[in-house]
C-alpha cells in the first residue's frame, strides 16, 4: 500500500469516526433523568449549567392526525376541529364580531445563521415539516352557523406581508406585525378582504433566530406593545446585532399619524418574548419568554412573568435574576445586577412557551379555570426526553399571583409514531371556547366544556400601581436619582 493511500484511508477513517461521534452526540447526547416538574412553578430547581458546544437534539417527525383523531383534553372538556387544511397557522386573533384571523406564516427565507448551526437549523426545520416557504397570508375564518366550526374562509391579505405574526385591532385600524415592520390598515369589521395601501407604523429588526413579532393592544386603545426576540442565543453575533431586540416596545397610537417616531422601549433583557396578555385581576401585562439554550437539558426554564415598565430580565448576561452566563463575551452594563428582575413563574426548560391568554368572562372551560392563565408550549427540540407539546393552565391566587404547577389542558400531540402536531397560539372564540393553533398539522382546535356555565373573570384587585414613567432612561441609569446639594438641604 502506498504512503498516500495509507494516509487517505487513515484520514477517511478519522472523518467517519468524527462524523459518527458528532451525529451520536447531536441525536442522543446529554439526556435528562429528572422530571420536568422539578423545574416548573414559582420555586423551580435551578441546577448547575452543563455548557454544550454542540446542542443535543430530540425532535419528532410529523405524523399527522388520523381522520377524527384529536389531542387529549382535560377531564370534562372536549376538543374538536375549528378549521383545518391551513398552511402553518401560528398566531390567532378574534375580532369583535367573532371572526377569527389566522396568520399562515413561517421564517423569512434565508433566515438561518449559516455555518454548522445554520445547517442544523435547516435540517431540523425540514425534519419537523417546517421547511416550506412562508405563505405570508392572513386568513379570516367565520363560523356563520354558530356550530363551533369555521364554515367560511377568506384570504384577508397577502400583499405587503412578510412572515406576519402579531395582530391587533382598534378604532377602525387593523395592525399586523411583519418580522421587519408594523403595518396599519384601514379595516371595517365584517369585511372579508383587506384592501388599500398600508401605513408603516415603525420598522423592526428583521429575521434573526426569533422572527415572530407579537402585538398587544392596551385596553384603552391608546397604546400598543410589540414583542421582539433576539437574533441569537446569547449575543454570540455581537450585541450590535441585538440592537432593538430582546425587548418589548410600546407604541403611542396618537403619534402614528404625526410622522414622529411612535415607540419607546418598555422592557428589555428577554431573549424571546412571545405571547402577551392583560391579567384581568391586576391590569398588569404578562408575557411568556423562551430562555437560552446549550446549558444542558434542565436549564434555563422558560418563564411566565408580569412586565412592569422599565423592567430588565438579564439577557444575555444573567438568567433567573442572579445566575451569570459565563459564555457571554459582551461586557456587562454597569449597575445591571442592581435591577435585574426575577421572573414570576417557571414554565420548564426548553418547552418553548408561545401563546398566552387569561381566563375571561364567558369562557366555557369551567369556573375552576376562570382565574389563571393558559399557555401553549410548542415543545422542545433540544431536550431528551422531550417536554412541552401541550397546552397548560396556571392557577392564580386571590392576589393575582401564579401558584402551583402547570395543569394539562391539551396533551397527546406526540407518541411513538411521531409528532401529530405542535400547539402554537391561543385565543378565545366569541362563544367562550379556547382556540389552539397547531402549525405542524395545519389545524385550529376548539376546546370547551359541555354544560359548563360561562365563567366570570376575577374581580379587579383594589390596588394602586406606580405610574409608568414617561421617559425611560438608559438602562445603566434607570434607577438613578437627582439629589440636592448639601447646602440646599434643610437640616
Amino acid at each position: 500500500m502506498s504512503p498516500f493511500l495509507r494516509k487517505l484511508l487513515i484520514g477517511t477513517g478519522i472523518a467517519v469516526v468524527g462524523l459518527g461521534a458528532f451525529t451520536g452526540w447531536v441525536w442522543y447526547g446529554n439526556p435528562s433523568a429528572e422530571p420536568i416538574e422539578q423545574f416548573e412553578g414559582t420555586k423551580p430547581r435551578i441546577v448547575d449549567p452543563q455548557p454544550e458546544k454542540i446542542p443535543s437534539i430530540a425532535v419528532y417527525k410529523p405524523a399527522g392526525w388520523d381522520a377524527g383523531a384529536a389531542p387529549q383534553a382535560a377531564p370534562g372538556m372536549q376538543v374538536t376541529r375549528f378549521a383545518e387544511g391551513l398552511a402553518h397557522p401560528r398566531t390567532l386573533y378574534t375580532l369583535p364580531n367573532g371572526d377569527v384571523l389566522a396568520a399562515l406564516t413561517g421564517p423569512p427565507k434565508g433566515n438561518d445563521s449559516g455555518g454548522i448551526f445554520g445547517f442544523i437549523q435547516r435540517t431540523l426545520v425540514g425534519f419537523v415539516g417546517g421547511g416550506d416557504t412562508s405563505a405570508d397570508e392572513i386568513v379570516l375564518l367565520r363560523d356563520s352557523k354558530g356550530i363551533g366550526k369555521a364554515d367560511q374562509r377568506f384570504v384577508l391579505r397577502h400583499d405587503d406581508l412578510h412572515s406576519p405574526s402579531g395582530m391587533a385591532y382598534a378604532d377602525g385600524k387593523l395592525y399586523i406585525a411583519n418580522d421587519n415592520a408594523v403595518l396599519a390598515f384601514d379595516y371595517k369589521i365584517g369585511d372579508t378582504t383587506l384592501t388599500g395601501k398600508p401605513h408603516k407604523v415603525m420598522d423592526l429588526p428583521g429575521g434573526g433566530n426569533h422572527w415572530m413579532r407579537n402585538l398587544l393592544m392596551a385596553p384603552d386603545g391608546k397604546t400598543m406593545f410589540v414583542a421582539i426576540g433576539s437574533a441569537s442565543n446569547i449575543g454570540e453575533r455581537g450585541m450590535q446585532a441585538e440592537e432593538g431586540r430582546a425587548m418589548i416596545e410600546q407604541i403611542d397610537i396618537a403619534k402614528i399619524a404625526t410622522g414622529k417616531w411612535p415607540a419607546r422601549r418598555y422592557a428589555a433583557g428577554m431573549r424571546n418574548p412571545n405571547g402577551m396578555a392583560w391579567n384581568p385581576a391586576t391590569g398588569e401585562m404578562w408575557t411568556v419568554v423562551n430562555e437560552r439554550d446549550q446549558l444542558g437539558p434542565n436549564l434555563v426554564p422558560d418563564y411566565l412573568t408580569n412586565v412592569p415598565a422599565g423592567a430588565h430580565y438579564g439577557w444575555p448576561w444573567y438568567y433567573w435574576k442572579d445566575k451569570q452566563d459565563d459564555r457571554v463575551d459582551a461586557p456587562i452594563p454597569e449597575y445591571l445586577t442592581d435591577y435585574v428582575r426575577k421572573p414570576e413563574y417557571a414554565m420548564g426548560p426548553h418547552v418553548a412557551a408561545l401563546g398566552l391568554v387569561f381566563g375571561q368572562d364567558g369562557s366555557h372551560l369551567g369556573e375552576q379555570y376562570a382565574s389563571g392563565a393558559f399557555i401553549a408550549r410548542h415543545g422542545s427540540w433540544n431536550r431528551r426526553p422531550a417536554v412541552g407539546y401541550d397546552v397548560v393552565y396556571v392557577q392564580f391566587d386571590d392576589h393575582g399571583n401564579p401558584q402551583g404547577l402547570p395543569k394539562p389542558i391539551l396533551t397527546g400531540f406526540f407518541d411513538s409514531k411521531g409528532a401529530h402536531g405542535r400547539p402554537v397560539w391561543l385565543q378565545w372564540a366569541k362563544d367562550g371556547a379556547l382556540l389552539v393553533s397547531d402549525d405542524t398539522a395545519g389545524i385550529i382546535w376548539r376546546v370547551f366544556a359541555p354544560g359548563a356555565k360561562p365563567a366570570m373573570a376575577p374581580k379587579p384587585l383594589p390596588t394602586e400601581h406606580l405610574p409608568a414613567p414617561k421617559d425611560l432612561k438608559d438602562p445603566n441609569r434607570q434607577y438613578s436619582a437627582d439629589f440636592q446639594a448639601d447646602s440646599k438641604v434643610k437640616q
